[in-house]
């Protein structure tokens, strides 16, 4: 219940400001608004104010809305109102109406994004677990421990890392991007720092998950390699160990956190046999060793060897927090390199470099609105946010039947003079649904493929 209600919550708000900023410019304009919709089908609930000539409605089905304006291209008009016709507006007019609806949208996610960062968000620390065995970052000489201060493109300077969310961003980007990203390291608190190169420019990248960054080797940020609840019955609670026991060592190796512990435990099935392994323990202080030989379980189709304990504390969490100033700005910065990200994919995934699988529809899209807002308000903001951006973006793209498309034929009549003829303009709808419904199309398989699969 909780996904339906994020999820429609979520499409109403966004819809609603995306026509409003068509609403609002039209009527700055000198323009006439029939109709405010939010949604299609039939009318739930309507509403004209006294002395307005704008119906306002909300639809059965909050999967879109529209603007509907006077118009001699829909209906005829009457002499005296002509001029509040759309039609007769000058281009300048006509496009800012049009582009007002995924302006306000990036508008809303610079004000949720602010929100955000004047408020606080609780992130991870910037810590890096233990790399990936044979990953980049394993290859650039981390080890795990280290904490990162700074992190930039190598063709920019290094920006402050206040999180591990930060970290993670500017990977995503210098994968996307195909430019190497260089890190700012301390050893701890205090400590001398050291620079790291992480080799991401010939990274091939086709998806934005989480295989990309275990090639990239920084998965998560450190979290203790302690034992929390240990079952009854289970191989942890046949060795001897027990809830906050830190693990120091398997063997000779060294473990640094709780992803490498969970990952050593998994990798000691072999042959179909669970190998025993000798572990280095501290407990109220004193280090001793215990043999624990994991149990095979069966797991999403495959054997993996699991002990019967929980593994891994949870990561140090900080307050990210900015001034007025610093969070407006952060809000604007953001919003735009969100932006630039989503069109650098688009533009991926039509040339190819980029897998199709990176395109959500609404399956996944109220999947995650659910998730985001049973962790709280502040991530179901940045998930407003987030979706805020995209639907800006995704209004803004050439197409014919968005508002970029508009834009299209408004850019061709600025610079031959001439407006779009008929025959073309209803050429170019059909081509512009064909596409719309292909993404679509692919966007829903992807759900149900995540689903099923």
């Amino acid at each position: 219940m909780l996904t339906i209600v994020a999820f429609v919550v979520a499409l109403g708000v966004l819809i609603a400001v995306h026509e409003y900023g068509h609403y609002r410019v039209a009527v700055a304009c000198g323009v006439k608004v029939l109709r405010f919709s939010v949604g299609f089908g039939k009318t739930l609930w309507s509403w004209q104010p006294k002395g307005s000539p704008t119906e306002f409605v909300i639809g059965a089905f909050p999967v879109g809305g529209y603007v509907k304006m006077l118009d001699e291209r829909e209906a005829p008009v009457p002499a005296q109102e002509r001029h509040m016709a759309f039609n007769n507006q000058p281009l300048v007019k006509r496009a800012a109406i049009v582009a007002a609806g995924p302006m306000v949208n990036l508008l809303l996610a610079v004000v949720l994004y602010s929100v955000v960062n004047w408020s606080g968000v609780q992130q991870a620390s910037a810590v890096l677990a233990s790399p990936v065995p044979g990953s980049i970052a394993e290859a650039a000489g981390l080890v795990g421990g280290e904490l990162v201060l700074r992190a930039g493109l190598d063709t920019d300077k290094p920006a402050p890392v206040l999180s591990f969310d930060d970290l993670r961003w500017m990977l995503a980007k210098g994968a996307l991007q195909k430019q190497d990203v260089r890190l700012v390291l301390a050893a701890g608190s205090g400590s001398a720092t050291r620079d790291v190169l992480l080799h991401l420019g010939q990274t091939a990248t086709h998806d934005v998950d989480a295989q990309l960054f275990r090639r990239i080797g920084i998965v998560g940020p450190l979290t203790r390699a302690v034992i929390g609840e240990v079952m009854p019955g289970g191989a942890a609670a046949a060795a001897g160990l027990r809830e906050g026991d830190l693990v120091l060592k398997l063997g000779q190796a060294r473990i640094v956190d709780g992803q490498q512990l969970r990952d050593a435990i998994r990798g000691s099935a072999q042959d179909g046999h669970a190998i025993s392994q000798l572990w280095t323990v501290e407990r109220s202080e004193r280090q001793f060793e215990l043999d624990v030989k994991p149990q095979l379980v069966r797991e999403a189709g495959q054997t993996v060897a699991k002990i019967g304990a929980y593994v891994g504390a949870p990561p140090e969490l900080i307050t990210v927090r900015y001034g007025p100033i610093d969070g407006l700005w952060n809000g604007v910065v953001h919003t735009w390199e969100v932006s630039a990200l989503s069109l650098r994919m688009i533009g991926n995934m039509v040339i190819g470099e980029a897998s199709l699988k990176n395109l959500n529809g609404p399956l996944t899209i109220a999947d995650y609105a659910g998730k985001s807002a049973s962790q709280g308000l502040t991530q179901y903001l940045l998930f407003l946010a987030l979706i805020s951006v995209s639907l800006g973006v995704l209004n803004l793209l050439p197409l014919p039947v968005l508002d970029g498309g508009h834009l299209m034929y408004y850019l061709w009549e600025a610079v031959t003079g001439k407006s779009v003829t008929d025959a073309w303009m209803e050429r170019l709808q059909r081509g512009g649904v064909a596409v719309l419904l292909l993404m679509m199309s692919i966007a829903l398989y992807n759900d149900l493929a995540r689903i099923l699969g």
